[in-house]
């Protein structure tokens, strides 16, 4: 699972589920387009950093979500504390993908 700091990280699948497309009109880009919750608060409030590095900005809701679908992210360092302990509280609740089981 780890790679060393100087691998490339791997080509994208054109089916790649970890990637988030376009949000939904009147969402936060860190909105799963399956995900049928709204936002919570400011679109801007945190970012989920993946494991290659790619960032998502949305609400604690949403990254909170993001966060616990997705192996090896994290929240922005430069996320202010609050908002950083609130995501990763409301993750460590959540399984993958909760919107497919009704949470």
């Amino acid at each position: 699972m780890n790679q060393p700091l100087d691998t490339p990280p791997p080509p994208r699948r054109a089916a790649d589920t970890t990637a988030v497309p376009a949000a939904p009109h009147g969402r936060c880009p860190a909105a799963a387009a399956k995900d049928p919750t709204s936002c919570e608060g400011p679109r801007d409030a945190a970012t989920i950093v993946d494991r290659h590095g790619r960032e998502s900005a949305g609400c604690v809701h949403h990254c909170a979500r993001l966060l616990a679908g997705l192996e090896g992210a994290r929240v922005h360092p430069f996320v202010p504390a609050p908002q950083a302990l609130d995501v990763y509280s409301r993750a460590r609740e959540l399984p993958p993908f909760a919107w497919e089981i009704g949470r």
